[in-house]
């Protein structure tokens, strides 16, 4: 079994109930300054004890957040882990952000987290060496990169996305760029089963994906495989939207989350 730290992302009316079944609470930090029911959230998280992965919201918003506004919730918040800013399939611009980020003074219990962006198996190479010599100690890798499905052609493009982001991880350590005493943080997924795929790699630490509450939306119900498909439910179009969930689909998905992954 898998120990892995896993954390799904839920919409408003979720919220409350996600403490049940998440290991950690993984923060989108413009929707502090947008939400105040989702800023109470994490208030209380931080007040209970809770583990705060803080992102910089470049999935959601397509670049990451205003730099201000982050370290402004950084010091607010003062998570556990932060995720820096990275520029979408740009390794310059991420590297240069993560050398200036750098530099920034945290509050004490805050690790810096890096993502790399890449084109390409050698830039995600690259990318990942720089961190390293940065100092950065954990380091996250994206599910959507398109480069994967050049690295893994596969006429299913969301099956190309998974086994091409296991082909890059794999690469990196076969090759001792990612070693066993790493600590990785994979970013969201396009088949929940992926995260089952990585046996022999055990730098993976944590991870964090919205698919079997997003699935739940779609109607989708997990099999002892998994899904063929991403969900098509996202949750930029029903954040704010007040929903009736089927809760027994959901709790179906969530267990069979961890059963297919053999996360513990």
């Amino acid at each position: 079994m898998q120990s892995i730290k896993v954390n799904h992302e839920v919409p408003r009316s979720l919220l409350s109930s996600s403490y049940k079944f998440n290991d950690y609470d993984f923060c989108l930090p413009h929707l502090l300054d947008q939400d105040e029911e989702y800023l109470q959230h994490f208030l209380d998280a931080k007040r209970k004890g809770r583990y705060i992965i803080m992102d910089n919201s470049l999935h959601e918003l397509g670049e990451a957040y205003d730099h201000k506004r982050l370290l402004h919730w950084v010091n607010e918040i003062k998570p556990n882990e932060f995720i820096i800013p990275d520029v979408w399939e740009d390794i310059v611009g991420s590297i240069e952000n993560a050398d200036t980020w750098s530099e920034y003074e945290f509050p004490e219990g805050v690790e810096k987290v890096a993502v790399v962006q890449a084109k390409s198996l050698h830039e995600a190479i690259e990318c990942t060496r720089a961190y390293k010599r940065l100092g950065y100690k954990k380091i996250a890798y994206s599910y959507g990169a398109s480069y994967y499905n050049d690295v893994c052609p596969h006429p299913n493009k969301d099956l190309g996305k998974a086994l091409g982001r296991i082909s890059v991880i794999s690469a990196l350590h076969s090759q001792g760029f990612l070693t066993d005493d790493d600590r990785v943080h994979l970013l969201g997924c396009s088949v929940p089963q992926e995260f089952g795929w990585y046996e022999g790699i055990n730098c993976i630490e944590s991870i964090d994906t919205s698919n079997p509450i997003m699935a739940t939306l779609d109607g989708s119900t997990y099999t002892n495989g998994g899904l063929l498909k991403k969900p098509k439910s996202n949750m930029n179009n029903h954040y704010d939207e007040s929903l009736l969930v089927d809760n027994e689909l959901l709790n179906h998905n969530l267990r069979k989350f961890k059963q297919i992954n053999n996360i513990i």
